[in-house]
């Protein structure tokens, strides 16, 4: 059954599988967009907002167990920042774009773009009123057509599986109490997912 977001509705309760039973490997970058410095992001996005609108983002909340405590997989790039796999939809995209880019992100470059990933309902929206702010919860009302929208999905994972990440990024599993409101280090869509995920009950599978 379809969400009214397009995702896949399996109710409240979301198992959460050991980390130790998930493989992870490296590929070859396939874009260049995070050598970007902020100014040439900033104009980046310019450009893409006037021949395309408001960029609309999906990111993916991937769950795993480590120390009998949930994990969120985090991708860390340069040693730097982290970020939810995902990205930017293209015109037109539906769900089925987050399974593409998270097979972008996290499967061999020869999988296809569906490559099964089990896309859940959407948990949270975030709306950018400008190129260079953070992200809120809501929709400022500053008189200002919204930049981006950033849309999450909670993505459950199956008993096993391969990652594959670009070499320039680390898959990190990141506990949530250590997330949790730590909008400094983090930023405001991640440090938020623990309040967004709290309506389902977690069953922590140990290995």
């Amino acid at each position: 059954m379809e969400d009214d977001n397009g995702g896949v509705g399996h109710g409240d309760v979301v198992d959460v599988y050991p980390l130790n039973r998930y493989y992870f490997g490296s590929k070859e970058a396939i874009s260049k967009k995070d050598d970007d410095d902020l100014v040439d992001r900033i104009h980046r996005l310019k450009a893409n907002y006037e021949v395309n609108g408001m960029r609309v983002c999906v990111e993916g909340v991937l769950l795993v167990e480590l120390l009998g405590r949930p994990h969120v997989l985090l991708l860390q790039v340069k040693n730097s920042f982290f970020r939810l796999p995902g990205g930017r939809l293209r015109p037109g995209e539906s769900v089925e774009g987050l399974k593409r880019k998270l097979s972008n992100k996290l499967s061999p470059i020869e999988s296809t773009t569906s490559d099964n990933w089990q896309v859940g309902e959407c948990i949270g929206m975030w709306w950018k009123s400008s190129f260079d702010t953070l992200p809120y919860p809501y929709l400022p009302r500053n008189g200002c057509r919204p930049k981006e929208c950033i849309k999450l999905f909670l993505v459950r994972l199956p008993i096993s599986r391969k990652f594959f990440v670009p070499k320039h990024m680390k898959l990190l599993a990141v506990p949530l109490f250590q997330i949790h409101d730590n909008c400094q280090t983090y930023g405001p869509v991640i440090s938020g997912i623990p309040q967004m995920i709290s309506k389902f009950s977690l069953n922590i599978i140990q290995g």
